[in-house]
């Protein structure tokens, strides 16, 4: 550790920024930490994503892709990927979830991150010469395989019979169609509140920030709908996000409504499992139960779209391992972090 500090300090004297006070900002999900700089009037962030389990290439990559797009990804001042630290503009505190928590009006926040996507997607040319990989059919299943690794053994207290997981897999490649019913085009992944940011004062689209981008793949266009409109971390209303998927159809108005909430069906229930198996890793082998509070909202969210009629092969399956009565949080993780879950 003392090691990693000391690397942190020498990237920050080389940088320019060797006198600056560092604050350590609240962590995540991932490994990555981040450091708010102040040196007189001088702010910056000082991202610490070390290799291999954080991607700082990936990560500057998409940045300026995305500035080259004139959207507000923080610019880059100065970077060592192979080490794994990079110094970025500060965009300040006014994230989404922080706004929202202090009264701001949703519509504005949420239309400004549709009308984002929807040009996003309608200028990205996803067969272009761009050096993001696939959201492959392989990276879907393995990521819906997270609930059956991680999530249903803590609900039945033993590993998942290969025959279980074999069966649901298959499921899930049955299924893989639905995904690919809309057009692909860039996805950032992990597009919600938590990871936008309102920049009072910049015109247009450039008022919405926008973080964590790095693992972006080229996907179906509904997988940052779902990301966005049925968030794992808060209760979205349903006539908000009615009307944000409203407002982005209107603006992409080749796109096909049916195909699009076919699409958007198997990826909220994609999604949602591969989330609900992570916040139980990240309790079981990392530590960080704070997730463990998620656990019923994305059984209802699941629950919800496994109600679609091409899904009902899934919901069966759901049904038989995973009774209503068990759709929480699991009670070995209650046991474990008490605290937590109250």
């Amino acid at each position: 550790m003392m090691d990693r500090e000391r690397q942190r300090r020498d990237f920050a004297l080389a940088a320019g920024w060797g006198r600056a006070r560092a604050e350590r900002l609240p962590s995540d999900a991932s490994t990555r930490t981040y450091y708010r700089l102040q040196d007189g009037g001088r702010r910056a962030m000082l991202m610490d994503a070390q290799p291999p389990r954080e991607k700082p290439a990936e990560f500057l990559h998409m940045a300026r892709l995305l500035q080259g797009f004139d959207y507000s990804a923080p610019m880059i001042l100065a970077s060592d990927p192979v080490a794994g630290f990079i110094l970025l503009e500060d965009l300040g505190d006014d994230t989404y979830t922080r706004l929202i928590a202090g009264g701001m009006d949703e519509t504005r926040l949420y239309g400004l991150a549709i009308d984002l996507l929807a040009d996003l997607h309608g200028r990205f040319e996803p067969s272009g010469a761009h050096g993001i990989p696939p959201y492959s059919d392989e990276i879907l299943l393995s990521e819906a395989g997270q609930f059956v690794d991680w999530c249903l053994p803590e609900i039945t207290g033993r590993p998942t019979d290969p025959a279980v997981r074999d069966a649901y897999l298959a499921l899930w490649r049955e299924a893989l169609p639905l995904a690919r019913a809309v057009p692909p085009s860039l996805t950032l992944r992990d597009y919600h509140i938590d990871n936008l940011m309102l920049l009072e004062g910049r015109p247009g689209l450039k008022a919405c920030g926008l973080l964590d981008f790095q693992d972006s793949l080229i996907g179906p266009i509904g997988y940052d709908l779902v990301s966005l409109l049925e968030d794992a971390r808060r209760d979205v209303p349903d006539d908000l996000a009615a009307a944000m998927r409203a407002r982005y159809l209107a603006l992409r108005p080749l796109v096909d409504p049916t195909a699009l909430d076919r699409s958007m069906a198997f990826l909220g229930a994609q999604r949602h499992a591969k989330v609900l198996g992570i916040f139980c890793r990240l309790a079981r082998r990392d530590g960080k139960p704070v997730y463990l509070k998620h656990l019923p909202r994305l059984w209802r969210l699941i629950g919800r779209s496994l109600k679609h009629p091409d899904l009902a092969g899934l919901e069966q399956w759901m049904e038989r391992n995973v009774p209503a009565d068990q759709r929480g949080i699991p009670e070995p993780l209650r046991a474990l972090y008490p605290e937590a879950v109250r």
